[in-house]
């Protein structure tokens, strides 16, 4: 949680994991003649999207199928505008422009040291341009809040946000380091008009960083997160307070499961693929060409089983046929996390689907499809659980309050592949500070180790 501030770094920290683990990068003409039956492999979409998968020693095309695991990795934050720079109006403090990403709790942004991430690119001294991940992990920035003296009774009562005025974020007094301004007045060297637009100090603090010259900074994607390290608290150290477990938590558990599957001696006899997606931009809708609205899915599943299918000899009409049937011998885990009962809002939860932190995965259920659960899909994972003994909760929404979605749905009806929604449950979804149970990431773990383990065995016994 704490190395992985923006989705950049998240799938970065993925890839070096598996890597360790012996998971093969692959290129995109690499698929037909790398993948093998027993093999691991994983590959990238645009530094912010991550598929990665092993195929069982015992898969033969058309007779097993795809297990997968899919979360996201993107969480709502503060993003630095394409123009960063902005007036300080004789304040005497330089700030930069920000603009909200997907539906934070922005109040609790406020008097938090924030720290800078994400990815910049440079041009190099022969031309190319490069990507670098940047993590500042030092309080560079400060929403802070209108003191008390200076709001009216109604200011107070209700603390409202102007997502444009309110949270553009101080980063140093209106003093400007002579290096970063000579490079954007000319005088030593020339720099594009891009640059022009964005804070100096920003630039120069970023050069610092990567080493680079001020003038080579091309563009970056950069946003801001909370310092403050994730770590246990509550007496008996029961709880994890962190930035991003929705949905990092999710990430990082089906990442160490799917790791875990591949190394365990179940792998030996596993006739299946299994496999986990992490995709950008549900907080914002996932119609990206790294959401999972996008063909990542699609293509993965196309690909993955044409290069299985008896080493590419099979013929056209075989090889369809063959897909086919794998699909509907696959099954999807929909991983994001879930809404725990708040002990001082009780009455936000209905009344007999009130999941309890550390105290089990949670079901997701929603008819009207914003959770793609379905009575088959929920009795399989309950069966997967049992076989493990790991407890199972409900949620579904109430009715009189509005329900979130995943990427559950648009999965689902992209492949046709049998999806459930669960995950871990916590409280202050979407703030800058989240908090969950550190009973539930191992509740997590085990759920989805048993699903890599058991889901044929048990998908084999339905007759339905």
């Amino acid at each position: 949680m704490t190395d992985s501030p923006d989705p950049y770094h998240a799938v970065a920290n993925a890839v070096a994991k598996l890597e360790v683990a012996g998971f093969e990068s692959l290129c995109d003409g690499a698929f037909q003649t790398k993948i093998k039956v027993g093999g691991k492999y994983y590959y990238v979409v645009d530094n912010t999207a991550l598929v990665a998968f092993c195929v069982g020693p015992n898969y033969r095309p058309g007779e097993g199928g795809f297990k997968m695991i899919c979360g996201h990795t993107d969480s709502p934050n503060l993003r630095v505008k394409p123009k960063s720079k902005r007036p300080n109006g004789n304040t005497g403090l330089i700030q930069i422009g920000v603009e909200t990403y997907g539906g934070g709790l922005w109040h609790t942004w406020f008097d938090r040291d924030l720290g800078i991430s994400g990815q910049v690119l440079v041009r190099s001294q022969c031309g190319k341009v490069v990507r670098h991940l940047v993590k500042i992990d030092r309080p560079i920035a400060r929403v802070s809040n209108l003191a008390i003296h200076l709001t009216s009774a109604d200011e107070r009562v209700a603390f409202k946000v102007n997502k444009e005025e309110h949270l553009s974020p101080v980063i140093a007094g209106s003093v400007l380091e002579k290096s970063a301004t000579d490079q954007l007045n000319g005088t030593t060297g020339t720099i594009s008009g891009w640059a022009t637009g964005h804070e100096p100090l920003l630039l120069e603090l970023l050069a610092q960083e990567l080493r680079v010259d001020v003038k080579d900074i091309c563009d970056f994607d950069l946003n801001l997160f909370d310092i403050q390290s994730a770590m246990l608290g509550g007496c008996r150290s029961e709880f994890l307070y962190s930035g991003r477990l929705d949905n990092l938590a999710s990430c990082f558990v089906a990442t160490e499961s799917l790791i875990s599957h591949s190394e365990s001696e179940n792998f030996s006899n596993d006739v299946d693929i299994s496999l986990v997606a992490l995709f950008d931009h549900e907080e914002v809708g996932s119609e990206s060409a790294q959401g999972a609205g996008s063909p990542i899915i699609l293509h993965a599943l196309q690909r993955i089983s044409a290069a299985l299918c008896l080493g590419g000899a099979c013929d056209a009409a075989t090889s369809s046929d063959l897909y086919a049937s794998t699909l509907r011998k696959s099954y999807m885990i929909s991983a994001d996390q879930a809404h725990a009962l708040h002990p001082n809002y009780a009455s936000k939860h209905e009344k007999v689907h009130a999941p309890l932190m550390n105290s089990g995965l949670v079901i997701k259920s929603n008819c009207n499809q914003r959770y793609t659960t379905n009575s088959v899909t929920r009795f399989i994972l309950r069966e997967i659980c049992a076989k493990e003994n790991i407890p199972i909760q409900e949620f579904v929404v109430r009715q009189d309050c509005a329900c979130g979605s995943t990427v559950g749905p648009i999965l689902s009806a992209k492949t046709g592949v049998r999806t459930v929604d669960c995950g871990m449950p916590q409280l202050s979804m979407h703030s800058c500070r989240e908090a969950m149970g550190v009973v539930d990431l191992t509740h997590g773990f085990e759920c989805f180790k048993s699903f890599f383990k058991n889901f044929r065995e048990i998908d084999n016994n339905l007759s339905i």
